[in-house]
C-alpha cells in the first residue's frame, strides 16, 4: 500500500542461499528484473496448476511455490530487487486492474455495507492486542504494531505506524514476520473453512475482507473461493484499508499524549493508500462506458496473473526459520488477534443476517 523502506526487508541477508552462492561463485549484481522474471516464471506455473486444480487455484499455488522455492532452494540475493518490486508493486497493479472489472455503484454499495462488520472487526484488534498482550507480557510497542497490522493492512498499516510510535526494528521485524505468518495461513484455512460453514459468496467475501489482514491474502483467498466472493472480499479490504488515516493520526494524538509531546506529526499524503483512489478511477471508467467490451476480459486475465505473480514474490519472501526464531509469544498475540478478529465478523455477520 506503501513503501516500506523503514522496515526491515522481507528477505534479509541471513535467509537461505541458492546453490550458487553457496558454492561461491562471484556474485552477481542484484538486478530488479531477474526477481521479475523468477516471480513471474513461477506465477505462470501457478497459474496453470491453479487451472488443473481449481478447488485450491492459482494464487494459492503461487505463494506455496514461492514458499518452497524459498526454504528448499533458496534465494540468491541478486532476485531481492525484483522479489520486493514483486510483491508490493505489482500486487498494487492488480487491485487496479480488478477495477475495470467492477461497477463504480458495486464498490461504493458493497464497500458501505461493510462498514459496521469492519469497524467491529477493528476495534476487537485493538482490544485482543492490549489484553492478549499484557496477558502475555509482551511490550506496548509490539502490542499496537500486531494490532494495527491485523486490523488493518499487515505490513503495509505497520509500515504506516511504526515512524509515530518509533518502536525498535526488533519489534518492527517480530511484528511484520507475524503478520505474515497468519496471512499465508488464512490463503489456506479460509476457503475450506467457508465451504464448511456453508458461507455465501457475499459471506465469504465479506468474512475475508474483513478477518484476513493483508490485502493479497484477502484478494487470494476470496478469489480461491469464488469470483464473485473475490470482487467481495477485495471491494470491502480496500475499504478497511482507507481506516489506516484515522487510525494513524489516533495513535499520532496518543503517543504525543502520552510523551506530552506536540511534535509528533503525521503526513496524510505519506500514509493515504493511493493504490485504492486509481482502483476507484478504474471502477469509474468502466462504469461510464470508457472502457471498450472487448478489453474488459484481457484486462481481467492480466490482473489475475498479477495477482498469482505477486503472491508467489510474497512466497518468495517468506523465510520460515526466521520465524520460528521469533519465539512463541508473538505467534501467541498474532494468533489470539487473528482468531478474535475472524469470530467477531462471522458474529456481526450472523446478527445482521449476510450469510
Amino acid at each position: 500500500m506503501l513503501p516500506i523502506s523503514a522496515v526491515p526487508s522481507p528477505l534479509p541477508a541471513t535467509g537461505a542461499l541458492s546453490a550458487q552462492d553457496q558454492a561461491g561463485d562471484p556474485p552477481r549484481m542484484p538486478s530488479r528484473w531477474q526477481g521479475l522474471l523468477l516471480a513471474a516464471g513461477l506465477g505462470v506455473v501457478a497459474w496453470q496448476l491453479g487451472r488443473w486444480l481449481p478447488l485450491i487455484g492459482g494464487p494459492v499455488m503461487g505463494i506455496v511455490l514461492g514458499m518452497l522455492w524459498r526454504n528448499v532452494l533458496g534465494v540468491s540475493p541478486v532476485f531481492v530487487p525484483g522479489i520486493t518490486y514483486s510483491s508490493r508493486q505489482v500486487l498494487k497493479w492488480s487491485i487496479i486492474g480488478l477495477g475495470f472489472g467492477l461497477s463504480l455503484g458495486q464498490v461504493l454499495h458493497t464497500g458501505a455495507s461493510s462498514l459496521a462488520v469492519t469497524l467491529v472487526t477493528l476495534s476487537t484488534a485493538f482490544l485482543a492486542a492490549w489484553l492478549l498482550g499484557r496477558w502475555l507480557k509482551l511490550g506496548s510497542h509490539l502490542q499496537t504494531l500486531i494490532g494495527v497490522g491485523t486490523a488493518i493492512c499487515g505490513g503495509s498499516a505497520i509500515a504506516a505506524a511504526a515512524p509515530i510510535i518509533k518502536p525498535d526494528d526488533h519489534d518492527t521485524a517480530l511484528a511484520i514476520s507475524t503478520i505474515f505468518l497468519f496471512n499465508v495461513i488464512a490463503v489456506l484455512v479460509f476457503p475450506p473453512l467457508g465451504h464448511w460453514l456453508g458461507l455465501s459468496d457475499h459471506g465469504f467475501g465479506l468474512w475475508a475482507g474483513t478477518a484476513i489482514n493483508d490485502t493479497s491474502s484477502v484478494v487470494a483467498a476470496g478469489y480461491s473461493y469464488s469470483t464473485a466472493a473475490g470482487d467481495i472480499a477485495t471491494i470491502v479490504k480496500l475499504t478497511r484499508a482507507t481506516l489506516i488515516i484515522p487510525v494513524c493520526i489516533g495513535l499520532a494524538l496518543w503517543t504525543a499524549w502520552r510523551a506530552r509531546n506536540a511534535e509528533t506529526r503525521v503526513s496524510l499524503a505519506q500514509i493515504f493508500p493511493w493504490f485504492i483512489l486509481w482502483f476507484l478511477l478504474a471502477s469509474g471508467a468502466r462504469s461510464l462506458g470508457l472502457i471498450p467490451a472487448a478489453l474488459l476480459e484481457p484486462l481481467h486475465q492480466a490482473s489475475q496473473f498479477l495477482i498469482i505473480m505477486a503472491l508467489t514474490a510474497i512466497g518468495l519472501s517468506s523465510d520460515l526459520r526466521r520465524m520460528a526464531l521469533a519465539g512463541a509469544r508473538p505467534l501467541l498475540l498474532g494468533l489470539g488477534v487473528w482468531v478474535a478478529v475472524a469470530v467477531s465478523s462471522l458474529l456481526v455477520q450472523s446478527v445482521m443476517g449476510s450469510w
